[in-house]
């Protein structure tokens, strides 16, 4: 039996399972969208200005102002060596973002492209790459980390590698398992009957189509990331001081919780504020996503 398939009938086809333009301009962003958004925007912005109107000032020591409670001169007060806790807050904000932005994006661009080759391709592509993601996952996830960043010594670098090596396993996972349901459907066929390589049929025609539960997941995850770059702050392993960051900063008022609690307060309430913040944000992202179905 003849195949009447061409090439420019099989992208136009493909082309149609997407949503068109309009259906992407009347969509109407929802609620959670636009409030994570925006209280995300709104901390940057107060971020980029507080280190703008003072430089300096995150490190800035007066040591004739040690400890002193909130006031209107200090609206978080000061901290043990007189440094304003408002200002650092802000400051934080700047590299907690970036923190879980990138080991958010860096894994994922990992784990994707592992899990697409694997999936595709199978094997031993496959067996090594699955073979890896069951060492990986064998370990406790904090665990693990810890002994990576124990290894490369403690700094924002190396919890950048730690995060990578270890987070992207579960996309790769999710990749995996939706190329190999989708290997056998009839444009795949049809593409490489058409003489496709194998780089141009897995990054265009199949990975676009099974893309969306690894995003849906990233959305989720990067809130994870967050407390865990906390977490890891609070143990000394993340980012050393005196460059401010919530979860150092929450470890450095431990010692004075009973007679100082806003040393701990106002940086918990951030790292609070901002996972809310990127869980609003997630839902609205998986709201959008959904306008495929």
């Amino acid at each position: 039996m003849s195949s009447s398939v061409s090439p420019g009938s099989l992208d136009v086809a493909l082309t149609a399972q997407r949503p068109s333009l309009s259906r992407l301009f009347g969509w109407r962003p929802d609620t959670a969208l636009v409030v994570g958004a925006s209280v995300l925007l709104a901390m940057l912005a107060a971020s980029l200005l507080v280190s703008w109107l003072r430089p300096g000032g995150a490190t800035a020591q007066d040591l004739t102002n040690v400890l002193q409670p909130p006031s209107a001169s200090h609206p978080f007060g000061t901290d043990n060596f007189g440094r304003d806790i408002f200002t650092r807050v802000l400051v934080a904000a700047q590299l907690d973002l970036q923190i879980a932005i990138i080991c958010t994006l860096l894994p994922f661009v990992l784990g994707v492209t592992l899990g697409s080759l694997a999936g595709y391709l199978g094997g031993g592509v496959d067996a090594v790459v699955m073979r890896t993601v069951d060492v990986i996952s064998a370990f406790p996830f904090m665990v693990i980390v810890i002994g990576i960043i124990a290894m490369l010594g403690p700094g924002l670098q190396s919890l950048y590698v730690a995060l990578t090596l270890v987070v992207w396993r579960s996309y790769a996972r999710i990749i995996r398992g939706e190329l190999l349901s989708l290997k056998k459907s009839d444009y795949v066929v049809a593409a490489r009957a058409l003489g496709y390589g194998s780089p141009r049929v897995m990054f265009r025609h199949m990975l676009p189509n099974v893309i969306t539960p690894a995003i849906v997941f990233a959305m989720s995850d990067i809130v994870a990331i967050m407390l865990s770059t906390a977490a890891l702050g609070f143990l000394g392993l993340g980012v050393q001081p005196p460059t401010p960051e919530w979860g150092t900063m929450v470890a450095d008022g431990r010692g004075f919780i009973t007679t100082a609690w806003w040393l701990i307060t106002f940086p918990g309430l951030a790292v609070l504020i901002a996972g809310i913040a990127f869980s609003l944000l997630g839902d609205g992202v998986v709201s959008f996503l959904r306008i495929e179905n």
